[in-house]
């Protein structure tokens, strides 16, 4: 793996002394056991452990795996991105589009295109509902506005009660 170049040291990864920087590479690495890289950084196991759980060390070891994955990955995966734009399938170019879009800051992931024309219909028919109403109130002369809810389903006690008003009626007549 290249190592990271000089310019533009800044940030957690940067603050940490070298040995604690070559463990966060070991780690990034994952080929070694935690004991091979405390042996490595020539610590004991404990501090390595120590380390870890320290919240610098793991921010650098954030900061570390941001920078090799962009470093090393961003523009491939971007390329390929834009090949698959041209793809057979409808869904993958829509796919590919959608992650070019996130990727550029322009498209969420609470956001897509579908989502948005559903929010748009939404707010429409809400707005339509509320102009509605409101010509009701306007047109209404009393003052007055009744609300009526149905509701088909009985509640169990509204269901006993009918039983036992069916029951004294009959014992009555």
């Amino acid at each position: 793996m290249k190592k990271l170049d000089k310019i533009g040291q800044s940030g957690p990864f940067y603050q940490l002394d070298k040995r604690r920087r070559k463990a966060v590479r070991l780690l990034f690495e994952d080929e070694l056991t935690d004991e091979q890289i405390a042996e490595a950084v020539q610590r004991r196991r404990s501090t390595l452990d120590n380390w870890k759980n320290d919240e610098l060390f793991k921010a650098a070891q954030q900061q570390y795996n941001h920078l090799v994955v962009k470093r090393s990955f961003e523009s491939r995966a971007l390329k390929k991105l834009v090949d698959l734009l041209e793809a057979k399938s409808e869904m993958v170019q829509l796919q590919a589009a959608n992650s070019i879009l996130k990727l550029s800051g322009m498209l969420s992931d609470n956001s897509t295109p579908e989502l948005d024309k559903a929010k748009i219909r939404k707010a429409n028919a809400e707005a339509d509902i509320a102009e509605q109403k409101a010509k009701l109130l306007k047109n209404d002369k009393t003052g007055i506005t009744k609300i009526v809810f149905t509701d088909d389903m009985k509640s169990d006690k509204e269901d006993d009660s009918d039983q036992k008003g069916d029951k004294s009626d009959g014992a009555n007549t």
